[in-house]
């Protein structure tokens, strides 16, 4: 994800501090654990090819990486729907691949919808977009639209009728970018305050060169994190456990289900960071999901900064 990417030189002077809850989050937890919250963790696409080898078996081809994914996370923020609307018969096809597994994807809208648009004229591409990810069944996980850094409050009134147009029975989330819509004041609070109304979840975007996108709103009793991080340096340890941390006062407050999906420069160390992030989950939380095999031993950056807490 290159949203909010700042030089690399630049990384240790940004302040990754999770600011503290709104007041707002207290209005969707209940204030005590629920009895079994969900934890699910993933990438944002299915490996490159220097996953062959890491976590992937020698020879993998491009079209089993599906295959061999579902064995390693259990989740995928699954993008490939962002840039075509596919078909029941497609779409049956990837979630076969999960079948007999807790595992989720959790499609994005069409840009056709959510970029292009303007929300007009939108009840076509919108039904066939769910009649086709209605295939994923028991494996359909939240559905989240991104709205583009051009789109402003400017043109909320579309945008909240199309979300009320969305059917209440799929659990939604919306990413906002434009800095406008994060800025402290009335419209951040009607954002918010119409998405709690609505029952649509606020995505929470953690990445250096945009603070404001870690707002840290929660709309439902589910949080959705994009965590854009550094190829596991140095930053992304304490900024991990930091998240861990955050979670666990959450889940402690009653937060149902935790969607954590990892971004970094090629994708190629997400699964070491998937790896981090999971036993961070687990020891702060008790809460397992599976984790990366690896073929080799995880590289040395593991051990050692794993030792930092």
């Amino acid at each position: 994800m290159h949203f909010g990417k700042v030089p690399e030189n630049e990384v240790s002077s940004i302040d990754f501090s999770l600011r503290p809850d709104p007041p707002g989050n207290a209005m969707v937890l209940p204030g005590q654990p629920v009895p079994h919250p969900r934890l699910y963790v993933g990438c944002a696409t299915r490996g490159p090819k220097q996953w062959i080898n890491k976590i992937y078996p020698k020879g993998t081809k491009e079209v089993y990486y599906l295959d061999e994914y579902v064995k390693h996370f259990n989740s995928i923020e699954f993008n490939a729907t962002h840039y075509q609307i596919y078909g029941e018969e497609i779409i049956g096809r990837w979630a076969a691949k999960a079948e007999g597994r807790d595992f989720m994807f959790c499609p994005k809208v069409p840009q056709l919808i959510s970029h292009y648009s303007g929300f007009d004229n939108v009840d076509e591409p919108t039904d066939s977009f769910l009649r086709g990810i209605l295939a994923f069944g028991g494996h359909l996980g939240p559905i989240f639209l991104q709205l583009s850094e051009k789109h402003s409050p400017a043109n909320q009134q579309k945008l909240f009728s199309y979300l009320r147009s969305l059917p209440t029975d799929l659990t939604f989330f919306l990413e906002v970018r434009h800095p406008d819509w994060l800025v402290d004041g009335p419209v951040k609070d009607h954002l918010f305050g119409t998405l709690r109304e609505m029952k649509i979840g606020a995505v929470i975007t953690d990445t250096s060169g945009r603070r404001d996108c870690a707002h840290m709103e929660l709309t439902i009793p589910k949080a959705f994190i994009r965590y854009v991080g550094h190829a596991m340096g140095p930053t992304d340890p304490v900024r991990m456990s930091r998240w861990a941390d955050r979670l666990k006062q959450w889940l402690d407050k009653g937060l149902e289900e935790i969607w954590f999906f990892m971004h970094t420069p090629d994708e190629i160390m997400a699964p070491e960071m998937v790896d981090y992030f999971a036993g961070r989950m687990e020891a702060v939380s008790g809460l397992h999901i599976p984790r990366p095999q690896f073929i080799q031993p995880a590289p040395e950056s593991g051990s050692t900064q794993m030792s930092m807490f």
